[in-house]
């Protein structure tokens, strides 16, 4: 199941992984790598371990924030709550252990009608700011076809980026594969950045998608500087094993056009997800270029 059905199906993690024993308590123990800089704000995505948050937040939690990560990214809002906690509880429970709620990834049910999903925004987002949330992102969105399509996306972001502005919050789009593909001739991914208002819509670069929708990561961070205060580090697994991204370019253009966070993302497993996610965490630890 990828990102896109587990957030659609509002799933907090059906099969279980063995939280406090095992992969998890080893990683936990883990000196810090040698050379580690330990002001790095290394952030992660929490459905990189979303199995393990679904049977355990709190074991799992503690065990994220030994490995040393810093800021976190959601990926569970069901009911009003977050992985099972009232907002203001979730955050109590994180910045207990010497972490943030960075970031969230939401998204209203598809079937509404777009008033009802805008309604469903204003409490949404009221609730991640309650979490500690300085940004919210729309993790997809279907695929416009035609014109009109597009038309509408863009409204509709400029829309629930306005609430967020109110609400001291920014609001942004995600992206995987399938936004550069071409709808009469254009990508919609340029169209989506080139049409929404960005004092109310910023975009969450995943480097390893863009990449896989056939594009440069550093072309469109120049090309588009300035609409990517945020970053999804990701590769095909554990970060910098695939061989197929340049991080260290990727970081320096980033920099350049002002990303201020970055959150790594373990979608596919290569390991024992907590391992993938230590390995990935040691890896931007020890790369010079990261700051």
């Amino acid at each position: 199941m990828n990102k896109r059905e587990f957030l659609k199906r509002g799933v907090m993690g059906a099969v279980g992984v063995v939280v406090g024993g095992g992969v998890l308590s080893a990683l936990t123990g883990a000196a810090k790598a040698p050379g580690a800089t330990p002001q790095k704000t290394i952030g992660l995505e929490l459905y990189s371990l979303r199995d393990a948050m679904g049977k355990d937040p709190e074991g799992t939690l503690r065990a994220v924030a030994a490995m040393g990560y810093k800021e976190l990214e959601t990926a569970s809002y069901i009911n009003g709550k977050l992985y099972g906690y009232a907002p203001k509880d979730f955050r109590a429970l994180v910045e207990g252990l010497g972490m943030k709620v960075a970031s969230a990834h939401i998204a209203p049910a598809r079937n509404l009608s777009e008033e009802e999903q805008l309604k469903w925004w204003d409490k949404a987002l009221d609730d991640q700011k309650a979490a500690g949330c300085r940004y919210v992102v729309l993790p997809s969105m279907a695929l416009p076809t035609n014109a009109a399509e597009l038309k509408a996306a863009v409204e509709y972001l400029n829309k629930v980026g306005a609430l967020a502005v109110k609400k001291g919050l920014k609001f942004g789009f995600h992206n995987h594969a399938q936004e550069f593909k071409t709808v009469d001739g254009t990508v919609v991914y340029d169209y989506l950045v080139e049409n929404t208002d960005p004092k109310k819509v910023f975009f969450q670069m995943d480097v390893y998608w863009l990449n896989m929708g056939g594009k440069s990561p550093m072309e469109y961070l120049a090309r588009y500087a300035g609409r990517f205060p945020n970053l999804h580090i990701k590769d095909e697994s554990i970060i910098g094993d695939s061989g197929q991204l340049d991080f260290a370019a990727i970081f320096e253009a980033a920099y350049k056009q002002g990303t201020r966070d970055y959150f790594v993302e373990v979608e596919r497993y290569s390991d024992a997800p907590e391992k993938c996610v230590k390995i990935s965490y040691n890896f931007l630890m020890n790369a010079s270029y990261v700051k």
